[in-house]
């Protein structure tokens, strides 16, 4: 029997959650998807939206062929955050969409990051679920960014490429007022969860 033991497939292309997995030494390659988020009911409330998401990536993943009895560990998640007045957000679309986001901010947000990490077993040419283990974790934040730090800030950060348009490492932290909850959540990806899911699911070897 072949496996993957100990190397991460990664649903991903978010350079936040790939920068946290290299930080933690978990190693990993990135895998293609094939979703539709808009597809997802975003109606229903925020750790709801962010579950449904992660799950529907997961079973919109291209998986590389498999042999008899060979193992792979498989990682998808998603992050949104939901502002003030309720509303939901997640990547901004443009610009001036994450001017926006930003400026709500300021009041506050509550952000959601949900993973989903399947043990998969190839079992005549198809991957079957071992076991699945799905989290939601929480943080609440204010991030406040000065009209006149804006475009610097977008200009020196992930920021277009980040829910909300908040990213609070490397340069946004700065702009990072008050925090609760784990700061690698609001990166987008719980990490104390991932590797307590991991050991779960025996991904570790020592």
């Amino acid at each position: 029997m072949s496996h993957t033991k100990n190397i991460l497939l990664l649903g991903s292309k978010s350079p936040s959650r790939k920068k946290l997995l290299e930080e933690a030494k978990i190693p990993f390659i990135c895998i293609e998807q094939d979703v539709d988020e808009t597809k997802c009911d975003w109606a229903l409330p925020l750790e709801q939206v962010v579950k449904n998401i992660a799950l529907y990536k997961m079973q919109h993943l291209i998986m590389p062929h498999g042999q008899q009895g060979d193992i792979s560990f498989v990682l998808t998640a998603d992050t949104l955050s939901q502002d003030h007045e309720g509303s939901i957000n997640g990547k901004p679309v443009d610009r001036d969409d994450a001017v926006r986001m930003i400026k709500s901010a300021r009041n506050g947000s509550r952000l959601v990051t949900a993973f989903c990490l399947d043990k998969k077993i190839c079992i005549d040419g198809a991957w079957q679920i071992e076991k699945r283990v799905v989290r939601n974790e929480q943080s609440v934040y204010e991030f406040i960014i000065p009209d006149r730090w804006i475009d610097i800030y977008l200009n020196n950060s992930i920021g277009l490429a980040a829910s909300n348009a908040i990213a609070i490492e490397e340069f946004g932290a700065q702009f990072l007022k008050v925090m609760q909850g784990s700061f690698s959540t609001i990166v987008g990806l719980p990490m104390f969860q991932l590797r307590e899911a991991l050991e779960e699911l025996e991904f570790f070897s020592f």
